[in-house]
């Protein structure tokens, strides 16, 4: 019997090319990534031979999308989105109209029109969150404090979007989109004669809209989501249980898109946000793993589709010109914003590698500018590349972070001077006893691992200083009471305002080898009898830090906190029993 199967062929066409091509690439040492789009360029119209369905593509790719920003959620806790908007939300504001001013000046360099150079603009000037996410995950860094930044401005640049989206279709008139009447016919019927909203009203509304899914996610998501899943958990059923996760990000997405002109993703965001109360939170993230994964390459599949390898060849300066815009104009803009927050060149070099491409929000900005008569094929060709050709080096940009922060620190006077200007979280607060200031142990870096160092030494009555390079961590430990030093210990003044000079062991979480290295060689310049206690997630580098014979090297796995932890307490003569509780035994010398 004859059957429809235009899915079922994109599916096994697409994932088998990109499987094969993605194994090739890595293969050649280049990210799968690449294979996945290439696979893409082979599948789309720009090509010969099988030509994909693009409509199926797109919405295969939208799963995709919500179930990975359902997947952030479950990992990223309203308390981290809030602690990084201070910097998430001006930062991403003022760099969209960097971006955008870079973006329409080059347009109009080329003699498009005003209104055409600033949706293209636009476009260029917001990064895709799912690019995004799949690099820091391939490095470990969705839940450090640089990824929970850049995370946060991407969510910003989002709900930016959303309200240009809006905004465009009654605006476009005055920008002089040639289809602006059409658009408005289609959105009011044939026999009405109602006026149309003002540009206030609409953004009235818009603001209600986005307001109300919040408030409703915050007030009745956060109850009623935990409270599901906890209900169907005690089913016992595999199945069900996975249903219903995937169930609560599809459906929460889809209803937040029709309801309250939310994005699929920011409503997939959120309800991930509100099912992390659940204790069932982290099997939810494991069971939905799988479909995120494959749905995700059908997503940069689909990118793939949309490009016209043709525009390289009858438009390669405009190529070039789109690609240093979004790969040198946003990053450098955004790392000047970064370090004017007084964050750490690491931070700043972060959240630029993260917005040097774009992806998913510029491809439905393009559409909407085409259907408005706001921009032409050439510009939608034109954001495709720039796409495509940011999307496959955006993995050679975060390689790139480390010798970058090494380079700029040793040749330019002016970064090292904006990561080191007066600054009161620079000092420890006067308050802080003189006899926790002697013996204690410096802990450098406050992630996941010092973190529990920390509460362990604090459960012994250890005292302990903290130097730490993000403001907002230093902040929090200050309210706390915790004795804390914002800035980069590799700088003698952070490690001398930490008191090293006095201390007895110096902990390192942080994993830089470089770093390690010039932490510890400043640390014995100030204190020649200190011990290091150094940590690390490769085990070449830690082969290499045993050789050098620098400290005692752990590797970093899910029983680092502890054992650096027991060899700190053994090294301050407390030792720990098998009780839960462990007996301290004072003592008034050190071995």
């Amino acid at each position: 019997m004859p059957h429809d199967i235009s899915l079922i062929t994109l599916i096994a066409t697409g994932l088998g090319l990109a499987m094969i091509l993605g194994y090739v690439s890595s293969w050649l040492k280049m990210p799968p990534l690449v294979g996945y789009l290439l696979a893409g360029v082979l599948c789309g119209p720009g090509t010969p031979g099988f030509v994909g369905d693009l409509a199926l593509a797109s919405q295969l790719a939208e799963i995709g999308v919500m179930l990975l920003m359902f997947g952030v959620g479950l990992h990223f806790s309203l308390d981290d989105l809030l602690a990084v908007k201070r910097i998430a939300m001006p930062g991403a504001i003022v760099q969209i109209v960097v971006a955008t001013a870079l973006g329409m000046g080059t347009a109009m360099w080329w003699g498009w029109p005003m209104g055409v150079s600033l949706v293209f603009g636009l476009a260029l000037s917001v990064a895709s969150t799912v690019v995004l996410l799949r690099a820091l995950e391939a490095r470990g860094q969705l839940d450090s404090a640089n990824g929970r930044i850049a995370i946060g401005w991407l969510v910003v640049e989002d709900l930016v979007m959303v309200l240009v989206l809006v905004l465009l279709p009654p605006l476009s008139g005055l920008l002089g989109g040639s289809l602006h009447n059409n658009y408005i016919a289609e959105l009011t019927p044939v026999n009405t004669t109602m006026p149309q909203p003002s540009l206030w009203v609409m953004v009235g509304v818009t603001f209600a809209k986005v307001t109300s899914f919040i408030v409703l996610m915050l007030v009745v998501g956060r109850r009623v989501f935990p409270r599901l899943l906890f209900l169907v958990a005690r089913t016992g059923s595999r199945e069900l249980f996975t249903l219903c996760v995937i169930v609560a990000a599809v459906g929460v997405a889809y209803g937040s898109a029709r309801l309250f002109d939310v994005s699929f993703a920011l409503g997939a965001f959120f309800a991930g946000m509100m099912m992390r109360e659940s204790e069932f939170s982290h099997r939810a993230a494991a069971e939905t793993l799988p479909l995120r994964d494959a749905f995700s390459v059908l997503f940069f599949v689909s990118v793939g589709m949309l490009f016209d390898p043709y525009v390289l060849i009858n438009a390669p300066l405009h190529v070039l010109g789109v690609v240093a815009i979004i790969m040198v104009g946003k990053t450098l803009a955004a790392i000047v914003l970064v370090l004017a927050f007084r964050y750490p060149l690491n931070s700043a070099l972060t959240v630029g590698a993260s917005l040097a491409q774009i992806g998913e929000f510029s491809f439905i900005l393009a559409e909407l500018g085409i259907s408005l008569g706001l921009l032409t094929k050439e510009g939608q060709d034109l954001i495709l590349s720039g796409s495509l050709i940011s999307i496959a080096l955006n993995s050679l940009v975060f390689t790139a972070i480390e010798p970058a922060q090494t380079w700029i620190r040793s040749h330019s006077s002016l970064a090292r001077q904006m990561e080191c200007r007066e600054d009161p979280l620079s000092a420890l607060p006067m308050t802080v006893p003189t006899a926790d200031l002697t013996g204690q142990v410096v802990i450098v870096g406050y992630s996941r691992v010092g973190r529990r160092i920390a509460h362990m030494l604090a459960e012994h009555r250890v005292s302990f200083v903290v130097a730490e390079q993000h403001r907002d961590i230093v902040e929090k430990l200050r309210a706390e009471k915790t004795p804390a030093v914002c800035g980069d210990a590799s700088d003698p003044m952070v490690l001398v305002q930490a008191h090293v000079a006095r201390a007895r062991i110096l902990v390192v979480t942080v994993s830089d080898t470089f770093n390690i290295r010039k932490i510890v060689d400043t640390a014995r310049i100030l204190n020649p009898s200190i011990e290091a206690v150094l940590c690390t997630d490769n085990d070449d580098e830690a082969a290499l830090l045993k050789s050098e014979k620098i400290g005692t090297v752990f590797i970093w796995d899910s029983e680092l906190a502890r054992g650096i932890t027991s060899h700190v307490l053994s090294r301050m003569t407390i030792s720990m029993t098998n009780s839960s509780v462990p007996e301290i035994r004072l003592s008034t010398h050190l071995e």
